[in-house]
């Protein structure tokens, strides 16, 4: 591709990251038709400049018994598609839009639920752990500690601190904490 196509398409490209970045986060639903309205015709404007249909990631509302609508997250993911597109026919060459390329973008909403999946994950290996001590020995305390200590813990780093921090306390080996989680 030329260096003039390139110059011809960045500015579309970036106008399409920006109404990415300043689409509604809140609202499940956008009512503004100016918002796909404006989309629609930065699309119109790629395909006169590039010469390639990209009708595809053109944003069609719905409509109920009173206006039209999109759904916010249908909204994000057709600009996303969009700008994930044009970076890959254009921009390859240079740093993603987005963190994370080519993964996906995830919502809040899945960061949360992985979390949630990870520390329930971390619980169940220590409540299965603790069956193969004795009860009384330093290990068992460490892992009755460890357990009951868990809702202070809001990330991973937390975590390996205060495992660290109890291992110390109670006298229980770096092998002893490792075979708790394998």
């Amino acid at each position: 591709m030329t260096t003039e196509m390139k110059s011809k398409i960045r500015p579309i490209y970036s106008e399409l990251q920006g109404y990415l970045s300043q689409a509604p986060k809140s609202n499940n639903i956008i009512y503004e038709e100016a918002c796909w309205n404006q989309v629609n015709q930065t699309i119109a404007e790629l395909k006169t400049v590039c010469g390639i249909s990209f009708d595809k990631f053109l944003i069609e509302p719905h409509k109920d018994s009173k206006e039209q609508y999109v759904e916010r997250d249908t909204f994000r993911l057709i600009l996303g598609g969009l700008i994930s597109r044009l970076h890959g026919e254009y921009f390859s060459d240079e740093l993603a839009p987005f963190r994370g390329m080519p993964s996906t973008i995830k919502t809040q909403n899945e960061q949360q639920i992985k979390s949630v999946q990870m520390f329930l994950d971390i619980q169940s290996k220590i409540i299965d752990s603790s069956k193969q001590f004795d009860e009384g020995s330093k290990e068992k305390k460490f892992i009755d500690k460890l357990k009951g200590s868990l809702s202070t813990v809001s990330n991973v780093n937390d975590l390996i601190k205060l495992c660290l921090k109890l291992a110390e306390e109670f006298g229980v080996g770096l092998a002893t904490v490792l075979k708790i989680f394998s």
